[in-house]
């Protein structure tokens, strides 16, 4: 059931995730054939809260009005990953999900269900570049820093800002069906389900190594990409054996150098399926996958989507077709 819903606000909440809460749960589409929410923003620190974007919010509701809520909401703030919380806040939190209640944290608002140690033992997540801090400020937590949103029985995470939409809808999905979420994302005007991850978002150029014993090996990787390589090959061209080249290659990029070299292929497909208009088999010939077919195993693989929804996303509708 999800009928009455509730945002938690804490001080220099963040506006864009709170208005996704808003627009979700907080509409009256009624007139539209949809359900209507008893949707209310409720302070944990006062009546007047401060806004990250230099503007204040004032709600008439309390701590109390969270005990009626069949959804606890928690946008980001700032300052959460290393802030305290009121600890009526985290009980309010605790005896929702006590009591049978759901709660949601978008992006940041993660940290206010870790801190109620609503996390522990649970897959989570947030935004990719707060997920490292999460899961070492709450160990207990199985922090999957890749996915969009997380449902874990009664708690949901979501990752930055639009993963919050991604999430609201899945709840939504399951609490009046597909064509309700579908008709909320049409007005929304934004996809009902999006495919992939976090993992196609994130800018992850690999370290390099500030020992030269392997690295003009791998600076001549990077400029052979389109070509077979073996550790055989690789160890010659650092004038070792091939264990050695292992052993040091390891020691020095801290991975071996089939993933090493797996991951640099991937992110020239990236740069290329966002600045050029090559076809999919002409990318895999460039970056060494051979085919369309093996370059969309190993994307599909690394990121969780296909390379031409990564182009779609990253360079909007294209006409260049997808090879098999």
């Amino acid at each position: 059931m999800l009928k009455n819903v509730a945002a938690l606000l804490l001080d220099e909440v963040h506006p864009f995730e709170l208005g996704v809460l808003c627009e979700v749960f907080g509409l009256d589409r009624s007139d539209e054939g949809l359900p209507v929410h008893d949707f209310a923003v409720v302070s944990a620190e006062g009546p007047v809260l401060r806004t990250h974007a230099g503007f204040t919010i004032s709600t008439p509701h309390g701590l109390d009005r969270l005990e009626e809520a069949d959804l606890v909401a928690v946008p980001a703030g700032s300052h959460f990953m290393d802030r305290e919380y009121p600890e009526e806040v985290l009980d309010a939190l605790r005896r929702a999900v006590d009591r049978g209640a759901r709660v949601l944290s978008v992006c940041s608002g993660a940290y206010v269900l870790g801190a109620a140690g609503l996390l522990d033992g649970r897959r989570c997540t947030t935004h990719w570049r707060h997920s490292a801090e999460l899961a070492r400020r709450f160990p207990r937590a199985v922090v999957e820093p890749d996915v969009l949103y997380v449902d874990e029985g009664p708690v949901i995470t979501s990752a930055g800002t639009a993963a919050g939409i991604d999430a609201c809808l899945h709840l939504v999905r399951q609490a009046h069906g597909p064509d309700v979420a579908n008709a909320i994302a049409r007005r929304m005007v934004v996809p009902p389900h999006r495919d992939g991850g976090q993992a196609q978002y994130i800018k992850r150029p690999l370290p390099r190594t500030a020992c030269d014993t392997v690295g003009g090996t791998l600076a001549w990787m990077e400029r052979h990409l389109d070509q077979d390589m073996t550790v055989e090959q690789l160890a010659a061209q650092a004038h070792m054996s091939p264990r050695t080249f292992a052993r040091r290659f390891q020691q020095e990029t801290g991975t071996t150098p089939y993933r090493w070299l797996l991951r640099q292929r991937v992110l020239l497909a990236q740069h290329l399926l966002e600045t050029s208009d090559e076809t999919m088999d002409g990318i895999a010939g460039r970056t060494g996958f051979g085919n369309a077919a093996a370059l969309r195993h190993q994307f599909v693989k690394s990121l969780g989507t296909t390379p031409n929804s990564y182009r779609r996303t990253f360079r909007g509708p294209m006409s260049v077709p997808e090879a098999a």
